[in-house]
């Protein structure tokens, strides 16, 4: 995941502040050397570092002191604050124009994956916000662009626009939105050609596409493993064309996330959205306060209630709880769970959600590919129902036959075995600590929010 190794470093850094009584300027100098050495290991813009820095110094040196706060957990604050700040403030969201269809010019470099995220973009456009896109086909130049654009509207149901590759982008754009107006589309996206690097001839298309569509919205999408690289294209295609947004992919990927931190302050242009997977329903919008908290180990619980609402059955999920609350949780449950989180996204990263995850022992040995799900379910369908229920009479011989049963090997049912065990024991810390908060006078959270 994007941001882990950085999440890694500055969480140790803000757990040797966190409980300070009292702050010297010489200990907020220090925790700073530290911000500043994990952002730079990021991939982070220098002059970004530096300005960040010194904005967080000042404000923590001369900070105001809230009374529910240690001055060490106020310096977490001003941290957080900063960060979020960084990456854009608010949530910026995306255009509707008063005069429908709204028009959306997908901008990029070969490779980002602008054409799939398009695909993606018109499918959040209908999930979330009940809209009615049309994608057009404007990359007449990269082999089977057309193809692969039309591939996705079917797998979508939703319609392409394309005249070929021997009509100009700028024609198929101009008849895409009178199309769009006929069939009443609210959105048009018109994937637009890109190249290995920025040149002449693709910004000139790109610019006449733009002055003829008059676009509400024109979105860079760079891949953020391509670190200040995609800080430099963003740069580049900003001064030519005037981006609206950046769309961010890859972000799931083994990144050190300093695009997503570099790109807001250098090009003044908002991060609109986030790719965290190759599933069709794998784009996001960006929350800069969201991500901040992530990063500094505080959890990100309205995107995980956000998905659970999205994903996940109502009377299952009060059935679990109640079988948490009594420690009744089976591995057919256990299966059943997989089932409905899978839906939401990789289970580690739905897992890091939660606050105070980061604290918890064995969370960072949880780990499920979704690949393997279907290994799980061979594994836990090969189990009788007494095993099922009662784990650890599972012995070696157990073990063996489960293995040859669901064809898979006698490590994989030990890990199994393992990973349920894990999530267990993280399910009664969580209960515990839940049922303290309230016999202390109503609920509260399992962790400090700063």
């Amino acid at each position: 995941m994007a941001f882990e190794g950085l999440a890694d470093r500055l969480q140790n850094t803000m757990q040797k502040i966190r409980g300070k009584g009292k702050v010297s300027e010489a200990d907020v100098k220090e925790m700073m050397r530290e911000v500043r050495l994990a952002l730079l290991e990021a991939d982070v813009n220098f002059k970004v570092v530096k300005d960040f820095v010194k904005k967080v110094t000042e404000r923590a040196i001369g900070q105001e002191v809230v009374k529910s706060l240690t001055p060490g957990q106020q310096v977490i604050k001003v941290v957080k604050e900063e960060l979020t700040e960084l990456m854009g403030g608010e949530q910026s969201k995306i255009a509707a124009s008063n005069r429908p269809p709204t028009v959306i010019m997908m901008v990029g470099l070969q490779g980002a994956g602008k054409t799939t995220t398009t695909g993606k973009l018109a499918n959040l456009l209908r999930k979330k916000y009940n809209r009615k896109p049309l994608l057009v086909a404007a990359d007449i130049y990269r082999p089977a662009a057309i193809k692969q654009l039309e591939t996705l509207g079917k797998q979508l149901s939703m319609p392409v626009f394309s005249l070929g590759d021997q009509v100009s982008p700028v024609e198929i754009a101009k008849q895409a939105i009178a199309k769009a107006k006929e069939d009443h589309n609210d959105y048009v996206l018109i994937d637009t050609a890109g190249r290995l690097h920025v040149d002449e001839n693709l910004m000139d298309e790109l610019k006449q596409i733009k002055e003829l569509s008059k676009p509400d919205e024109i979105f860079l999408v760079v891949d953020a493993m391509t670190g200040q690289d995609a800080v430099n294209v963003a740069q580049s295609f900003n001064e030519q064309l005037g981006l609206t947004g950046v769309v961010l992919t890859k972000l799931d990927g083994d990144t050190r996330g300093g695009a997503a931190l570099s790109i807001r302050a250098v090009t003044n242009t908002p991060i609109k959205f986030v790719g965290l997977g190759e599933k069709l329903d794998a784009l996001e919008p960006f929350h800069p306060e969201r991500m901040a908290s992530r990063i500094l180990g505080m959890g990100d619980v309205l995107t995980l209630i956000e998905k659970a609402q999205a994903n996940v059955d109502e009377e299952k999920a009060k059935e679990l709880e109640k079988k948490m609350r009594t420690a009744s949780f089976t591995l057919d449950d256990f299966l059943d769970q997989l089932g409905q989180v899978k839906k939401m996204g990789p289970l580690d990263e739905i897992l890091k959600m939660m606050p105070g995850a980061n604290k918890i022992k064995g969370m960072n040995n949880l780990q499920i590919d979704e690949k393997q799900i279907s290994h799980v379910e061979a594994i836990i369908q090969s189990m009788t129902p007494a095993e099922k229920t009662q784990p650890e009479i599972i012995n070696a011989n157990r073990r063996k036959r489960i293995a040859k049963g669901s064809g898979t090997s006698i490590q994989e049912v030990n890990r199994l075995l393992k990973q349920f065990e894990d999530m267990k024991k993280m399910m009664k810390q969580m209960t515990n600590m839940q049922q303290k908060g309230k016999k202390k006078g109503g609920f509260k959270l399992p962790f400090n929010p700063f």
